[in-house]
């Protein structure tokens, strides 16, 4: 399956409101049980890139939408500024043909450009391909959380994982640069 990575926009909102929503209601990735609606997807979408973290579409030749990923805070305090959380989901029919890997590939290129030092994957469901796919793209495994949702009628674990990027702890950030400057209050 051939496909293409850009910037997400907001015009792609509905097609990544429609495959999270397949997502909540199919999937285990996500803890949420009732899909959002576009206009809630719209504010999330909207506060991630203010805040000019990556989120990436990835396209056929067409340009329907296969999948997206981002990256957002892992917690909002102000030390944690240096990590990441990265966020993937794909259509159902674009799964299996390497989407995600690729996606998460550029994830932490982005990220790393932008001068993160962590990237922290929360995998839902402990889902065997997401740890799969993050342990080939340098991620460790750091912890399991277990029984942390309840969805479909079971109880859920919740794998961490983590990755350095760039120098990581080697060197001390620049507190007066992005992303040194989120959450500096």
């Amino acid at each position: 399956m051939s496909f293409l990575l850009r910037d997400a926009s907001q015009a792609d909102i509905p097609a990544i409101a429609e495959i999270y929503r397949d997502s909540v209601l199919n999937g285990v990735a996500s803890y949420e049980i009732v899909p959002p609606s576009e206009a809630e997807m719209m504010q999330r979408f909207a506060a991630i890139v203010s805040q000019q973290y990556p989120y990436i579409a990835a396209t056929d030749a067409d340009g329907t939408l296969l999948g997206y990923a981002y990256a957002s805070a892992f917690r909002t305090r102000p030390a944690y500024r240096w990590m990441v959380e990265d966020s993937i989901y794909l259509a159902p029919e674009a799964r299996g043909h390497g989407i995600g890997k690729v996606l998460l590939a550029e994830l932490i290129d982005r990220c790393t450009a932008l001068g993160f030092r962590q990237m922290v994957a929360v995998v839902g469901g402990a889902s065997p391909a997401s740890i799969a796919l993050h342990l080939k793209a340098g991620f460790l495994e750091v912890g399991l959380m277990k029984g942390t949702g309840y969805k479909q009628g079971r109880w859920l674990d919740t794998m961490l994982m983590q990755r350095t990027l760039g120098e990581g702890m080697a060197t001390d950030p620049d507190p007066s640069s992005y992303p040194g400057t989120l959450f500096a209050g």
